[in-house]
């Protein structure tokens, strides 16, 4: 008889995109280096955007709904990554409003079964000419409700 591995947790809400950790990204210590958890859940945000055709080309114009900033980050660290491999960062809307969004994030194990850090993120829509708050389009604000997460 062979024992099977364990099963993932399933999701239900958001996305698992996998990220790669390499060695570089460790610190002195042999520990990934806070910075990169942000950079990682930026990364796999903009793939999963791209996904779904939003992204920057270079035109703050064309870019539509890319045309973005931070508001504010949050992130907290619960357990060290210790090498470089394959992970995941589990990807969610708490809130989708009018000119900005707030995300959540896990960066986990690439079964989503341990969780090393995890946060927030707002960010605001803006207008490439002038920089104010703009409204979402019609497409992001659909492709941003499969990723919101269900009230508890």
């Amino acid at each position: 008889m062979t024992a099977e591995a364990p099963t993932a947790p399933a999701l239900s809400y958001g996305r698992l995109v996998p990220v790669t950790v390499h060695f570089d990204d460790l610190d002195a210590l042999g520990l990934l280096h806070n910075a990169r958890y942000p950079l990682m859940v930026e990364r796999a945000w903009t793939e999963l955007w791209q996904e779904h055709g939003f992204r920057f080309e270079g035109d703050w114009v064309a870019a539509g709904d890319a045309c973005n900033a931070v508001k504010e980050l949050r992130i907290g660290y619960e357990a060290p990554v210790t090498k470089p491999g394959t992970y995941a960062v589990h990807l969610w809307l708490e809130r989708l409003g009018n000119t900005g969004l707030t995300y959540g994030f896990r960066f986990c194990s690439a079964d989503g079964s341990v969780t090393y850090a995890h946060g927030t993120r707002v960010l605001v829509r803006l207008d490439a000419g002038t920089l104010r708050p703009a409204p979402w389009s019609e497409g992001f604000r659909a492709a941003g409700r499969g990723l919101l997460r269900p009230a508890d």
